[in-house]
């Protein structure tokens, strides 16, 4: 099982998003995504957080937000549980990424990127503010096989 963050950092009604274009054997490759990466040992999911985002952009995080939890399966790849996160204050300088290009994108064009289909699930839920989430997805391949959403809100559990 893999443990994993990602983060959707926001400035000016823009995610900073990830086109994963340099990586071999990436199961994002040509997907847009946010900026995180795998837990090291020992790390906990803010940890691993802030170290990720800053070797991935090279912008410190002053404040983020737990946004929710995905459970990502696909055929031919380890079960990942990905820790969501989104960050409104930062600060540091830009910098070229090594697993693909960074780009500020406007919330509003962000579900017209190649994004994986889970993610047009969850993505509106972080745009929309939207309480903490569970959200299962289950591939083969590119395809979504199975989606299971669950909303918290003032600790009662809603499907």
């Amino acid at each position: 099982m893999l443990l994993t963050t990602i983060c959707y950092i926001e400035q000016d009604g823009r995610y900073l998003m990830l086109l994963r274009n340099k990586k071999k054997q990436d199961v994002n490759e040509g997907k847009w995504i946010g900026v995180g990466g795998k837990f090291l040992e020992g790390e906990s999911p803010e940890e691993c957080l802030l170290r990720e985002v800053e070797e991935e952009t090279g912008l410190v995080l002053d404040e983020f937000k737990a946004r929710g939890i995905l459970t990502f399966a696909s055929e031919g790849w380890e079960q990942e549980y990905i820790h969501v996160f989104t960050a409104t204050k930062f600060h540091g300088t830009l910098r070229e990424c090594d697993e693909g290009e960074l780009r500020w994108i406007d919330k509003d064009k962000i579900l017209d990127l190649n994004l994986w289909a889970g993610d047009r699930i969850f993505l509106p839920l972080l745009i929309g503010d939207e309480p903490y989430f569970s959200l299962k997805l289950s591939y083969r391949g590119d395809e979504l096989a199975e989606k299971k959403l669950y909303r918290y809100g003032s600790f009662i559990l809603t499907k």
